[in-house]
């Protein structure tokens, strides 16, 4: 009989941990005992393996690891939306910052031979990012947001551990992604929700939208997870892995697209909303995957229309 694994996830019940949870339920190849941990929204009672933490709170984080002493640390919890940084700026320092270093020495103390992925992000590059080039892992930071700032942060904490603690730490630098389950706080789900409220009548046939000039780098988050188990298992200690699709996509192809898909032969018109402006944005955010392919043979799978349809289909069931 195959040894069992015992995995924890912080952000479980977040948008990709939800994913994560489903891939290691349905991976056969092995066998786990999942936990996760929520907030700010208490799990169920009948949620039995799912636990309510507060990563800020160093005692609450050491004790939970120390009663699963997890084989395997998936970090996901964060506050991740870049326009929320701004608006909790300390909020977000706290949660990914701080709340990074109670997990890690909480794997020091009751854990330490745990394997830990970190979920980083591509906003770390910044403003910086070539108009041309893709980024790889080897180019510098140019941090243009607070939330930026914490990921950077907590890539440096990792850093620390891995070398002085000599805690098994692998680091994912994840760029955008997307797909079903997604919130409205994000830029594709954002537009699906409003071509669905658009379909039922629910509001005016008008689509409120931020920057549509700038191109991003857009993975389907089912192959987002599928490298995220990928790099637990295979990763090497240390190192760091871009995980991207290698193509950059103008924002006005993912609205034509949405907006084509609208159904009810609605005529849909668009409107810039001042409020989803960002403060600093980045015209190109082009990845180089070449890492984590050469190594390991990932390659994403998922086309940006098959995600944008599914996208629609869940706010469609919603």
């Amino acid at each position: 009989m195959s040894e069992i694994t015992r995995v924890l996830i912080t952000g479980a019940t977040g948008f990709v941990g939800e994913h994560l949870s489903r891939a290691l339920e349905e991976d056969r190849t092995s066998e786990y005992d999942i936990y996760g941990t929520s907030y700010p929204h208490r799990p169920p009672p009948s949620a039995g393996r799912l636990f309510y933490l507060d990563l800020r709170s160093e005692k609450d984080v050491l004790k939970l690891v120390g009663e699963i002493r997890p084989d395997w640390i998936f970090h996901l919890a964060a506050i991740s939306n870049v326009h929320s940084s701004w608006l909790k700026r300390s909020e977000t320092l706290e949660t990914n910052v701080l709340g990074t270093h109670n997990v890690l020495e909480a794997v020091r103390k009751a854990a330490p031979g745990a394997r830990v992925l970190f979920i980083s992000s591509s906003d770390v590059y910044g403003v910086a990012a070539s108009p041309t080039e893709a980024l790889t892992e080897e180019t510098p930071f140019h941090i243009a947001s607070p939330y930026a700032y914490s990921k950077a942060a907590g890539e440096m904490l990792c850093g620390f551990y891995e070398r002085v603690e000599n805690i098994d730490i692998v680091i994912c630098r994840s760029f955008p992604h997307t797909g079903p389950g997604q919130t409205d706080d994000f830029v594709c789900s954002d537009w699906a929700r409003q071509v669905v409220q658009i379909e039922r009548g629910e509001i005016a046939p008008v689509l409120m939208v931020g920057n549509l000039d700038v191109q991003r780098d857009f993975c389907d988050v089912r192959d987002m997870v599928r490298a995220y188990l990928l790099l637990l298992r295979k990763g090497r200690q240390g190192e760091i892995y871009n995980v991207s699709s290698g193509k950059a996509i103008p924002l006005r192809q993912v609205l034509d697209y949405l907006v084509g898909e609208a159904s009810n032969n609605v005529s849909i018109s668009i409107e810039v909303d001042p409020v989803k402006l960002r403060k600093t944005d980045v015209p190109l955010l082009l990845g180089s995957n070449r890492k984590i392919s050469e190594e390991f043979g990932w390659t994403p799978t998922i086309t940006i229309d098959q995600t944008l349809h599914d996208l629609l289909a869940f706010w469609r069931q919603k």
